[in-house]
C-alpha cells in the first residue's frame, strides 16, 4: 500500500531499525557539528532532528538519510562567527540574525527547487566538486585540532593553521590521548560488529566512560544542557 512519495509499510522493521541506526550514527556526529559551527551541541541535536523531520515530510524520495552535513557546517561556522562578533555585547541578537540567513538560505533553496534548477548541478565539473569537498575536509580538519589537542578553538581555519605550530608542540596529554582513543575505535571497530553497535556511538560511549572514570573533571566540563562550558587549562 503506498500513500505519498512511494510511502509504504511492506518492510516495517527493516525502516525501524535502519531508523535506529541512522540515528545512533547521526547523534556523535550532530554534537560534532553543531561545536565545529559554533553555535554549540545543542544546536546540532536540534538541527539533526528537524533536518530529519522535514526531509521524510517534503523529501521526494521513499528512503533517504538526513543530517548535518561538513560543507553547511563550515559555512554556517563563518556566518555565526561573523554576526555574533558584530554584537560582542548581545551575543543572542547576533545568533539571532545568523538563524535569519539560515531560513533565508532554505528559502532559496526550496524556490530553486521548484523551478527545477537542481538538474543543473551535473554541468560542475567533478574536479571542481571534489577540490570543493577536499577544502572543506582540511578546513574541519584544522578547526577541530586544537578540541583534540585540549586547547581552545580558534576564530577560524586561517588562525588555526597559524597556531598549529604551538598546538602540536604543546597538546594537553590526557585530551590526546582521549581523541586518539575514539579514532582509533571509529578506524579500527570490525566492520561485522557495526550493524549492532555502530562505531562512533561506541566511541561516544568510551570516550564519555573515558572522561569520568580517568580524568578528574578539571579539563573538560560540558553538559548538553548547556549549564557548563568547555574548560581548558
Amino acid at each position: 500500500m503506498q500513500y505519498i512519495h512511494g510511502l509504504h509499510f511492506n518492510n516495517l522493521r527493516g525502516d525501524i531499525y535502519g531508523g535506529l541506526t541512522a540515528a545512533v550514527v547521526a547523534l556523535p556526529l550532530a554534537l560534532a557539528m553543531g561545536v565545529s559551527s559554533g553555535a554549540g551541541p545543542v544546536a546540532g541535536i536540534y538541527g539533526a532532528i528537524f533536518v530529519g523531520l522535514f526531509a521524510a515530510l517534503f523529501g521526494g524520495t521513499p528512503a533517504q538519510v538526513s543530517g548535518p552535513t561538513g560543507p553547511m557546517t563550515v559555512v554556517m561556522a563563518a556566518v555565526f562567527l561573523q554576526y555574533t562578533s558584530m554584537f560582542p555585547d548581545n551575543p543572542a541578537y547576533g545568533a539571532g540574525l545568523a538563524f535569519t540567513v539560515v531560513i533565508m538560505g532554505g528559502l532559496f533553496q526550496i524556490g530553486f527547487g521548484l523551478m527545477k534548477f537542481g538538474k543543473y548541478i551535473n554541468l560542475i565539473p567533478h574536479p571542481v566538486v571534489s577540490g570543493f569537498m577536499s577544502g572543506i575536509g582540511i578546513i574541519i580538519i584544522l578547526l577541530q585540532l586544537e578540541p583534540l589537542l585540549g586547547h581552545l578553538p580558534q576564530s577560524g581555519p586561517m588562525a588555526s593553521l597559524h597556531a598549529l605550530p604551538d598546538t602540536l608542540a604543546h597538546p594537553v596529554l590526557d585530551a590526546a590521548l582521549l581523541g586518539g582513543l575514539a579514532l582509533a575505535i571509529v578506524y579500527l571497530w570490525p566492520q561485522r560488529f557495526n550493524r549492532i553497535l555502530p562505531a562512533p556511538l561506541l566511541a561516544l560511549i568510551v570516550g564519555t566512560l573515558g572522561l569520568y572514570l580517568w580524568q578528574d573533571g578539571e579539563i573538560v566540563k560540558q553538559t548538553i544542557d548547556g549549564k557548563d562550558i568547555p574548560d581548558y587549562p
